[in-house]
């Protein structure tokens, strides 16, 4: 058994690669990460409580709304009992709802956890539904018995398109791709024409930044998908003061930010991670809740629309280039737009047209990326180069 520390660690370092030239065949472990690593929180967070979350649900709990994950998996945790279902699992052929990276099912946690009585933990959108898609993973083995990284470009906008497909109205994803301006020219077209198709069709993306020294990057590189226009929502982190976090990559084209730093979650097979995870990965989840939450309170109001408001009531928290408009306030973001969205269901709301410009390597961290492949983890420090989005 691994302990929890490790497999976040590890799957921190994961990154999903520009393009894989073949396929290696794979086969899953003997044994999955038994992640569990602390008792249940009884403590929120600081930089979470100043989410305002308790206010947030007596408006609104994702309720009726489903969030796609394309991660490593979500295990079938108690805590989001009869709200998962499998999406597909592209890294070892089964419904998705499998998890031995532990990474997926931290970021579900985060997004969609019930609440307990008996603890201090709940989702951002605790009564949204999961759609679990396996995309990545860091402990399949290839037939040499060697742990080989799954995961590309290619097979992350094939999971879009799968989710979209399946009826999501937000898509998470807490990957990202380091890689050359050469290769993304080759990478990215894909993805690009994933994210449009998704918005085209109503469905939010939201998408971690990456986190600064995973993955091995070095150099002028394109962090995937992030960076990748108007089509997504690029999510960095601050850490418990709510303070820029130090490995959060920065760049004009992150959006907004969350907090990503020193966070507890969902583990498998159940009960919670200690207060280690850390990074890009775990910011990204309180942005799709929020998008969750807004697509409950209002059903008419288009992608764009949910993904200027959020853009549009972030609270100011540093350079934009490492929190775009700010930390995301999903009680901000709900006030008061039902009548916002009457006057425009299927277009920009009126006035936010702008979008604000935009794992051991850090041990005991799960980073953007936790789980992709050899080059979609977390990235490196991307210089952006995306000017400031429009829509």
């Amino acid at each position: 058994m691994i302990s929890a520390l490790a497999a976040v660690a590890a799957a921190a370092l994961l990154a999903v690669a520009p393009l894989h030239a073949t396929v290696p065949a794979l086969h899953a472990p003997a044994h999955c990460h038994d992640t569990r690593d602390g008792p249940p929180p009884t403590t929120v967070d600081p930089a979470v409580a100043a989410l305002r979350l308790d206010a947030a649900h007596r408006l609104a709990t994702g309720r009726g709304v489903r969030v796609a994950v394309i991660d490593t998996g979500v295990a079938a945790h108690p805590r989001l009992t009869g709200r998962l279902t499998g999406g597909g699992d592209s890294v070892g052929g089964g419904t998705g709802m499998q998890d031995c990276d532990g990474h997926g099912t931290a970021v579900a946690g985060l997004i969609a956890a019930a609440p307990d009585d008996a603890d201090a933990f709940t989702g951002v959108a605790p009564g949204a539904s999961v759609l679990a898609i396996r995309q990545s993973s860091l402990v399949f083995l290839d037939d040499a018995g060697r742990t080989t990284p799954v995961g590309d470009t290619r097979t992350l906008a094939d999971a879009i398109d799968a989710a979209v497909r399946a009826g999501a109205d937000v898509v998470n994803v807490s990957e990202a791709a380091c890689t050359s301006r050469a290769e993304a020219a080759a990478a990215a077209p894909p993805l690009r024409r994933a994210l449009r198709e998704a918005v085209e069709k109503n469905v939010v993306v939201v998408a971690a930044a990456g986190n600064i020294g995973s993955g091995g990057c070095t150099g002028e590189l394109v962090a995937l998908p992030g960076s990748l226009g108007a089509d997504v929502l690029a999510v960095g982190a601050v850490d418990r003061s709510g303070t820029p976090a130090g490995f959060s990559v920065r760049g004009p084209w992150i959006d907004v930010a969350a907090p990503g730093d020193g966070l507890a979650s969902l583990a498998i097979p159940s009960g919670f991670t200690g207060p280690t995870v850390r990074g890009t990965s775990f910011a990204a989840p309180f942005v799709s809740g929020t998008a969750a939450l807004l697509r409950e309170r209002n059903p008419r109001m288009s992608a764009r629309a949910i993904m200027d408001r959020i853009v549009s009531t972030a609270r100011p928290a540093g350079p934009s280039d490492a929190v775009g408009a700010g930390i995301v306030d999903p009680v901000a973001a709900l006030g008061g737009t039902a009548d916002l969205a009457a006057r425009a269901p299927t277009a920009p709301l009126p006035g936010l047209g702008v979008r604000m410009a935009p794992p051991p390597g850090l041990p005991p961290e799960v980073g953007a990326g936790a789980v992709g492949v050899a080059a979609l983890a977390v990235l490196l420090l991307v210089r952006a180069l995306r000017r400031p989005r429009q829509r």
